[in-house]
């Protein structure tokens, strides 16, 4: 059976929905975060800022890659389309969902989002790594679940996930 693989930006609803989902389906739920995090017995942001995004990002990948699991909703840190190797071997036991939000929503959800451990973030503003990731989301996406301008709230993307996937010929099946 096919895992359902959450991709987008910080902020989206990857975990919050990926539980939802994971109910909704009868999946497990693993958050690539909550991975990394435990591999290396610190918080994200601490990764970051102590060994560096090059040292975070290789982390990442190795999480990414380390990943051996069936039935199971994965939210992946909004960093991970940065890992070719790490979105290969996901696509490989899953299908990949881009939730996709607007810049003005994400902004507005995160706040402080310099404390949340986002990839990127003290070289580059907000902005500039939105622009740069956006078309690594629609590289890698499978489907699309448009949640632009903050319209759909987790509830409303989970059905609408749900709606695509029963109506997609890339079933979990």
């Amino acid at each position: 059976m096919k895992n359902l693989v959450l991709i987008g930006m910080p902020g989206c609803g990857k975990s919050t929905v990926g539980v939802l989902l994971a109910k909704a389906l009868g999946y497990d739920f693993l958050d690539t975060d909550l991975v990394i995090q435990r591999r290396m017995g610190k918080r994200l942001q601490e990764i970051i800022d102590g060994e560096g995004l090059d040292a975070f990002l290789a982390a990442e990948r190795d999480a990414l890659c380390s990943i051996d699991v069936t039935h199971t909703v994965i939210a992946t840190g909004g960093s991970a389309v940065y890992s070719p190797e790490g979105m290969a071997h996901l696509a490989r036991g899953g299908v990949i969902v881009w939730l996709r939000v607007d810049l003005p929503t994400l902004k507005a959800r995160l706040g402080d989002f310099a404390a949340r451990g986002i990839a990127g973030v003290g070289e580059k503003t907000l902005d500039d790594i939105f622009a740069e990731r956006e078309p690594l989301y629609a590289r890698y996406a499978q489907i699309t679940v448009n949640c632009v301008g903050g319209i759909a709230g987790v509830e409303q993307t989970r059905q609408r996930v749900l709606e695509i996937l029963a109506g997609h010929s890339l079933m979990l099946n």
